[in-house]
Protein backbone atom coordinates (compact mmCIF):
# COMPACT_ATOMS: atom_id res chain seq x y z
CA UNK A 1 0.00 0.00 0.00
CA UNK A 2 1.21 3.42 -0.82
CA UNK A 3 1.67 6.01 1.92
CA UNK A 4 0.46 9.28 1.13
CA UNK A 5 1.96 12.25 1.84
CA UNK A 6 -0.01 14.56 3.42
CA UNK A 7 0.70 18.00 3.09
CA UNK A 8 0.41 20.86 5.44
CA UNK A 9 -2.34 23.12 5.11
CA UNK A 10 -1.28 26.07 3.35
CA UNK A 11 -1.10 29.09 5.95
CA UNK A 12 -1.35 32.77 4.42
CA UNK A 13 2.06 34.98 5.32
CA UNK A 14 1.65 37.42 7.96
CA UNK A 15 0.01 40.88 7.25
CA UNK A 16 3.25 42.68 7.35
CA UNK A 17 5.47 39.99 5.57
CA UNK A 18 6.85 41.27 2.45
CA UNK A 19 5.89 39.02 -0.11
CA UNK A 20 4.47 40.59 -3.10
CA UNK A 21 5.93 41.46 -6.33
CA UNK A 22 5.00 44.58 -7.83
CA UNK A 23 2.96 42.87 -10.61
CA UNK A 24 1.60 40.90 -7.80
CA UNK A 25 0.60 43.98 -5.74
CA UNK A 26 -0.84 45.81 -9.00
CA UNK A 27 -3.03 42.62 -10.15
CA UNK A 28 -4.29 42.81 -6.67
CA UNK A 29 -5.03 46.37 -6.50
CA UNK A 30 -5.74 47.00 -9.83
CA UNK A 31 -3.24 49.42 -10.38
CA UNK A 32 -0.54 50.11 -13.05
CA UNK A 33 2.91 48.81 -11.37
CA UNK A 34 3.88 52.31 -12.47
CA UNK A 35 1.46 53.79 -10.47
CA UNK A 36 2.84 52.20 -7.51
CA UNK A 37 6.19 53.36 -8.58
CA UNK A 38 4.69 56.73 -8.62
CA UNK A 39 2.63 56.15 -4.76
CA UNK A 40 6.33 54.94 -3.75
CA UNK A 41 7.96 57.89 -5.30
CA UNK A 42 5.51 60.39 -3.43
CA UNK A 43 5.84 58.80 -0.21
CA UNK A 44 2.40 57.35 -0.10
CA UNK A 45 3.63 53.67 0.26
CA UNK A 46 7.25 52.20 1.72
CA UNK A 47 7.44 48.59 0.01
CA UNK A 48 10.48 46.52 1.28
CA UNK A 49 13.30 45.96 -0.67
CA UNK A 50 15.17 43.18 -1.53
CA UNK A 51 19.24 42.97 -1.61
CA UNK A 52 18.98 43.12 -5.67
CA UNK A 53 16.27 46.52 -4.95
CA UNK A 54 13.05 44.77 -5.87
CA UNK A 55 9.88 45.91 -4.64
CA UNK A 56 8.21 43.44 -1.77
CA UNK A 57 4.45 44.53 -1.17
CA UNK A 58 2.96 43.00 2.27
CA UNK A 59 -0.63 42.22 2.70
CA UNK A 60 -1.08 45.64 4.60
CA UNK A 61 0.35 47.49 1.54
CA UNK A 62 -2.06 46.15 -0.33
CA UNK A 63 -4.48 46.97 1.87
CA UNK A 64 -3.29 50.42 1.89
CA UNK A 65 -3.11 50.97 -1.78
CA UNK A 66 -6.76 49.67 -2.13
CA UNK A 67 -7.35 52.62 0.02
CA UNK A 68 -5.36 55.05 -2.31
CA UNK A 69 -7.18 54.04 -5.22
CA UNK A 70 -11.11 54.68 -4.06
CA UNK A 71 -9.80 57.72 -2.68
CA UNK A 72 -8.36 59.01 -6.00
CA UNK A 73 -11.36 57.48 -7.78
CA UNK A 74 -13.55 59.76 -5.68
CA UNK A 75 -11.78 62.27 -6.91
CA UNK A 76 -9.25 63.26 -3.90
CA UNK A 77 -6.19 64.05 -4.64
CA UNK A 78 -2.99 63.20 -3.83
CA UNK A 79 -2.23 65.75 -0.82
CA UNK A 80 -5.99 64.95 0.12
CA UNK A 81 -4.79 61.51 0.24
CA UNK A 82 -2.02 62.33 2.08
CA UNK A 83 -3.81 63.90 4.49
CA UNK A 84 -6.62 61.57 5.12
CA UNK A 85 -4.08 58.80 5.90
CA UNK A 86 -1.93 60.94 8.48
CA UNK A 87 -5.66 61.40 10.20
CA UNK A 88 -6.56 57.93 9.97
CA UNK A 89 -2.91 56.69 11.80
CA UNK A 90 -3.31 59.28 14.14
CA UNK A 91 -6.86 58.02 14.76
CA UNK A 92 -5.35 54.61 15.39
CA UNK A 93 -2.79 55.95 17.84
CA UNK A 94 -5.34 57.49 19.67
CA UNK A 95 -7.47 54.90 20.16
CA UNK A 96 -4.60 52.11 20.88
CA UNK A 97 -3.45 55.07 23.72
CA UNK A 98 -7.13 55.58 25.09
CA UNK A 99 -7.41 51.62 25.42
CA UNK A 100 -4.16 51.75 27.32
CA UNK A 101 -5.13 54.31 29.68
CA UNK A 102 -8.56 52.86 30.51
CA UNK A 103 -7.42 49.36 30.72
CA UNK A 104 -4.51 51.20 33.05
CA UNK A 105 -7.23 53.24 35.12
CA UNK A 106 -9.53 49.89 35.43
CA UNK A 107 -6.59 48.45 37.15
CA UNK A 108 -5.76 51.03 39.20
CA UNK A 109 -9.43 51.43 40.38
CA UNK A 110 -9.77 47.70 41.02
CA UNK A 111 -6.48 48.21 43.21
CA UNK A 112 -7.64 50.78 45.06
CA UNK A 113 -10.78 49.27 45.94
CA UNK A 114 -9.05 45.96 46.95
CA UNK A 115 -7.19 48.33 49.33
CA UNK A 116 -10.05 50.42 50.61
CA UNK A 117 -11.82 46.86 51.03
CA UNK A 118 -8.39 45.32 53.15
CA UNK A 119 -8.79 48.71 55.50
CA UNK A 120 -12.18 48.13 55.94
CA UNK A 121 -11.56 44.56 57.46
CA UNK A 122 -8.85 45.74 59.59
CA UNK A 123 -10.40 49.08 61.77
CA UNK A 124 -7.41 49.25 63.93
CA UNK A 125 -6.09 51.26 61.02
CA UNK A 126 -6.03 55.57 61.25
CA UNK A 127 -8.25 56.55 58.49
CA UNK A 128 -6.75 57.79 55.40
CA UNK A 129 -6.31 61.37 55.30
CA UNK A 130 -5.54 60.92 51.65
CA UNK A 131 -7.79 63.52 48.70
CA UNK A 132 -9.96 61.25 47.15
CA UNK A 133 -11.63 62.17 43.48
CA UNK A 134 -15.10 60.76 43.06
CA UNK A 135 -16.13 59.22 39.58
CA UNK A 136 -19.26 60.37 37.63
CA UNK A 137 -20.40 57.50 39.33
CA UNK A 138 -21.50 56.83 43.25
CA UNK A 139 -19.13 54.14 43.18
CA UNK A 140 -15.87 55.16 41.74
CA UNK A 141 -13.28 57.67 43.46
CA UNK A 142 -9.98 57.85 42.81
CA UNK A 143 -7.24 58.41 45.39
CA UNK A 144 -4.48 61.15 44.74
CA UNK A 145 -0.90 60.34 46.39
CA UNK A 146 1.01 62.99 47.15
CA UNK A 147 4.39 62.93 48.63
CA UNK A 148 5.24 65.25 51.56
CA UNK A 149 9.15 66.90 51.54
Amino acid sequence: MERQMRRPPFAPPAPDAAVYVISVAAELTGLHPQTLRTYERLGLITPDRTGGGGRRYSYRDIELLRTIAELTSAGIGIEGVRRILELENQVEALQARNNELAQELAATREALGRALESSRRSPMQAPSRLPVLRGPEPEQSLVVWRRRP
